[in-house]
């Protein structure tokens, strides 16, 4: 090596702990995984060797030295939602990552807008996993199948839509109110005086991610953008049929009509029925999730803002969360946290 090289920076191992403390591997490993019997000098001295040295402990070894592995199942939407089919790709590329922690994926697709189907694919999962994602319903059925399954001893987190009063054990989305209340400052800024009405279009006021957002789009379009009155919510299920109906007779019925929120899916549906109507250009049209449909309909000048959260991360999150639940490792809470994004035409990645 020539002088002045870098020398390479080596990982400490419990070997090297031992040597530096005086004492021997045995109790290193005692030490270090907080079993009793070891005086409390030795314990200190121990501490300290870890300390200098920079020991971490090489997680993924254990379980590999323990024969440790973990099974979880990911329960996601069936249906042609994008965002949906974009996250359900993302947990299949987090499977690969997680295979070499020494955790595999199985991916369970059902009706997550019926609760007693939900409930029932919950209930029948197999006891082989010990961990569960789940895209939830806040029903009390659905509820009483994840109580179940804590109660099991099963890790359950709840993905993009949750169950605050469930067993589950970490929620992994954005913050829906605030992504609500954001989508109504857009939409007041940009329709900038003008009045009339704004209509909300949810999937399902069963998914508590779609009524928290209506809730915090109401909550600032009411209180603080007095020339605009949203319409009652109407629930298009996330389908584009369904939801072009819908949006058509809107626009035939309200003559007045200024804005359209969207907090759920079926977004083709709703671009067909602005453009066949001509008003493309002059209703506000905001919704949620960048895909490959929403970024056209962007560029297009169809759609005006997209409120997005990155699939990739909240996949990879889940995953993250259920291994240290199982492995009784700690999670960091701002590597966990999902932001809120705001698309335009202008700021598109």
């Amino acid at each position: 090596m020539t002088e002045g090289a870098t020398q390479p920076v080596l990982r400490a191992t419990l070997e090297d702990v031992a040597r530096a403390a005086g004492v021997s591997l045995a109790t290193v490993d005692r030490v270090v995984n907080r079993r009793e019997g070891v005086r409390a000098k030795t314990v200190a001295r121990v501490e300290a060797a870890v300390a200098k040295l920079g020991y971490r402990a090489d997680v993924a070894a254990a379980r590999l030295a323990r024969g440790q592995t973990f099974r979880f199942a990911f329960v996601l939407p069936t249906g042609s939602n994008s965002f949906m089919t974009n996250l359900s790709e993302q947990v299949a590329r987090t499977a690969g990552w997680l295979a070499g922690h020494r955790g595999f994926i199985d991916i369970h697709h059902v009706d997550v807008f019926d609760p007693d189907v939900l409930a029932g694919a919950l209930e029948n999962l197999s006891p082989a996993y010990q961990g569960v994602a789940v895209i939830a319903l806040d029903h009390p059925r659905v509820r009483a199948a994840i109580d179940e399954l804590v109660a099991r001893g099963v890790a359950v987190v709840t993905l993009v839509s949750d169950a605050p009063s469930s067993s589950r054990v970490h929620y992994v989305g954005i913050d829906n109110p605030a992504a609500g209340r954001t989508a109504a400052t857009l939409m007041g800024r940009f329709l900038a005086g003008r009045e009339g009405t704004v209509a909300v279009i949810a999937g399902s006021l069963s998914l508590r991610d779609h009524t928290e957002r209506q809730f915090g789009f109401h909550q600032i379009l009411s209180s603080e953008y007095a020339n605009l009155s949203a319409l009652p919510v109407i629930e298009g299920r996330d389908d584009s049929d369904r939801t072009r109906d819908l949006t058509a007779a809107l626009l035939a019925r309200h003559a007045d009509l200024r804005g359209i929120y969207c907090c759920g899916a079926g977004n083709r549906g709703i671009a067909d029925a602005l453009e066949a109507s001509g008003r493309a250009r002059e209703v506000v049209w905001i919704t949620h999730e960048l895909t490959e449909h929403t970024r056209r309909f962007l560029v297009r000048g169809t759609l005006d803002a997209v409120i997005n959260q990155d699939a990739g991360h909240e996949a990879r999150s889940a995953a993250r969360v259920l291994l240290a639940h199982c492995s009784g490792e700690p999670i960091s809470p701002d590597q966990e946290r999902i932001r809120i994004d705001i698309f335009l035409r202008d700021n598109l990645p």
